[in-house]
């Protein structure tokens, strides 16, 4: 009975937390890794992101990101873009839509120039493990505009957030 008392006061904690954070004015910051991509080549790739984000209304958050690419059997690349957050308050889950600009760091032999814009969409969840600091997985779908076949991928990224009062 006991643990059952304590995981419905934890749980509580973790809902009032994280109603408190989608609120207009809020600052994030992020830091992820992603190399358990769900495509159907065999080769190993790692990316390692980071984004900030300013929530200028209610549940809705406004994203700017960068993100470096290394790839073995392709050129390292770095992309940038922006997008757009939703969060669904009642259970933590985000929706988020954008688009990267890809440009190749470096040439392979055998590899041509790789410049790219790729929209993309995502579903993941804020895990909240303070007021302010979460956990979120996140399952992603990158959509190559220049070759679809051997850039669009899904991926499933885990990255740290902090959510911060406005600073300005």
């Amino acid at each position: 009975m006991k643990k059952k008392i304590a995981m419905l006061f934890f749980g509580l904690m973790t809902v009032v937390a994280a109603n408190a954070q989608f609120e207009q004015g809020k600052m994030y910051a992020n830091a992820g890794l992603s190399g358990l991509d769900l495509n159907y080549t065999s080769k190993w790739d790692a990316d390692l992101s980071a984004k900030v984000g300013y929530m200028f209304m209610q549940d809705w958050m406004l994203v700017g990101e960068g993100q470096w690419n290394i790839r073995e059997d392709a050129p390292n690349s770095f992309q940038v873009g922006a997008g757009l957050r939703y969060y669904i308050e009642q259970n933590g889950l985000f929706l988020s839509a954008g688009a990267r600009y890809k440009h190749d760091a470096s040439l392979y032999a055998g590899h041509s120039k790789h410049d790219d814009l790729i929209p993309n969409v995502s579903l993941g969840y804020a895990f909240f493990l303070s007021r302010t600091v979460t956990i979120e997985p996140e399952l992603y779908y990158d959509i190559s505009l220049k070759d679809f076949k051997d850039y669009s991928k899904l991926g499933f990224r885990v990255s740290f957030g902090i959510y911060l009062d406005e600073i300005f």
